[in-house]
């Protein structure tokens, strides 16, 4: 179980994952959230980058020990994660965003959120797990190239009405919800208890998506998760598992 949280704050990081990682190497605890100002070499999913401009977003990681967890089970915690930064952002703000399966969150069909789960072996166990997620706040601009399908906290409430996040307080909610959904999926390591939720706000269920895998892309319908949070599609009237890794699910007339 997740108890204690204990906060590091630092103006400027390689990588918060990294720094984290360091700390579990010389034995750190379970709990551990080391955060931000800037990033100058954030990672994402499938070996992309993340900005962090400075002071412009939420750069945070955190440390888990999770004792005897299967290693079948560790991609699930990037789920869990994504729940909790959509939960958070409705809690504080009203932002009731979507998970495009299985880490991104989405606001007006566009992404305010990156998601990297990372972890590290010892004798045959999994030895700590890194946490990682960034949220865009402040940003106003974005590299031309995702400029299309990228939002933030401060761009989304402008649409209502106006107001500005808060990066402190946005990271502590967001580790606040993941302790709690955490604490649900390593009871039975799988989505038992959260699938319901994780599903009421998946975007594209029922709807046509393609899938983008190096070997294949093909189109299918969304139909929702599995236990292990993997995602379930429907091609010609079969239904197909799709698991994490090296996999891309995209909207078919667009990001979302």
């Amino acid at each position: 179980m997740l108890n204690d949280i204990r906060y590091e704050y630092f103006e400027s990081v390689d990588s918060t994952n990294d720094r984290i990682r360091l700390r579990a190497r010389e034995d750190e605890i379970q709990g551990l959230v080391i955060s931000a100002g800037q990033q100058t070499a954030g990672k994402g999913r499938i070996g992309r980058k993340w900005e962090s401009p400075s002071h412009d977003s939420i750069a945070t990681s955190l440390l888990l020990r999770p004792e005897e967890i299967s290693l079948e089970a560790i991609p699930t915690i990037t789920v869990v994660a994504a729940m909790a930064v959509r939960d958070a952002l409705y809690r504080i703000y009203g932002l009731n965003g979507k998970i495009k399966w299985p880490n991104d969150i989405v606001l007006d069909g566009k992404k305010i959120c990156g998601i990297l789960t990372e972890m590290e072996m010892k004798d045959g166990k999994v030895w700590y797990v890194v946490v990682g997620i960034g949220v865009n706040v402040h940003n106003k601009n974005f590299p031309e190239d995702i400029a299309f399908k990228a939002t933030s906290v401060d761009l989304e409430l402008a649409k209502t009405g106006g107001g500005h996040g808060h990066r402190e307080e946005l990271t502590k909610e967001i580790w606040n919800s993941f302790k709690k959904y955490y604490n649900i999926f390593i009871e039975t390591q799988d989505m038992t208890g959260l699938r319901e939720e994780y599903e009421n706000h998946l975007a594209n269920r029922g709807n046509r998506v393609r899938i983008e895998a190096q070997e294949d892309s093909y189109e299918a319908v969304a139909k929702g998760i599995n236990n292990r949070g993997e995602l379930i599609v429907e091609v010609d009237g079969v239904e197909r598992i799709i698991r994490t890794g090296e996999v891309s699910v995209r909207g078919i007339y667009g990001y979302v």
